[in-house]
């Protein structure tokens, strides 16, 4: 089973319905749904996630999406040796950088998903599309 780093952008695809990237979000987390790939966040993207879901909904309604989406997928720790990492990085931003540390801290993860591949560019994890990793998958 594939281990991979969901990031903000595409779970906020799949909330917002961005067409066209919503269609690749939501086949993403209906694998983790079914078991076919274990998706990871952190406490950053449940944080981001629940200010941007805030500003259109009560907070009754974007606590009851969070919660589904946690039931799906598993929530990275963000620890101090991260956070040191993230600060002393090459990435230019800093939330991404927290985000990738934890990814490489947990040792499992195989692979971030992201529309924004070169803000992962320093990564050591692999890093590609919803669009292209649905592609490779089916092949």
């Amino acid at each position: 089973m594939t281990n991979v780093l969901i990031d903000t952008d595409v779970i906020l695809d799949f909330f917002f319905d961005r067409k066209p990237n919503s269609e690749y979000s939501a086949e993403v987390l209906s694998l983790c749904e079914s078991n076919v790939i274990k998706g990871f966040i952190t406490p950053v993207i449940l944080s981001n996630i629940y200010y941007l879901l805030r500003k259109t909904s009560t907070h009754e309604r974007v606590i009851e999406k969070l919660s589904l989406l946690i039931s799906i997928t598993e929530v990275l720790v963000i620890d101090k040796t991260s956070v040191k990492q993230a600060l002393s990085s090459n990435f230019k931003d800093f939330e991404d950088a927290l985000q990738n540390f934890a990814a490489e801290s947990n040792g499992s993860i195989d692979l971030i998903l992201t529309r924004n591949l070169k803000d992962f560019k320093n990564s050591s994890l692999g890093v590609m599309t919803p669009e292209n990793y649905l592609r490779v998958l089916t092949c």
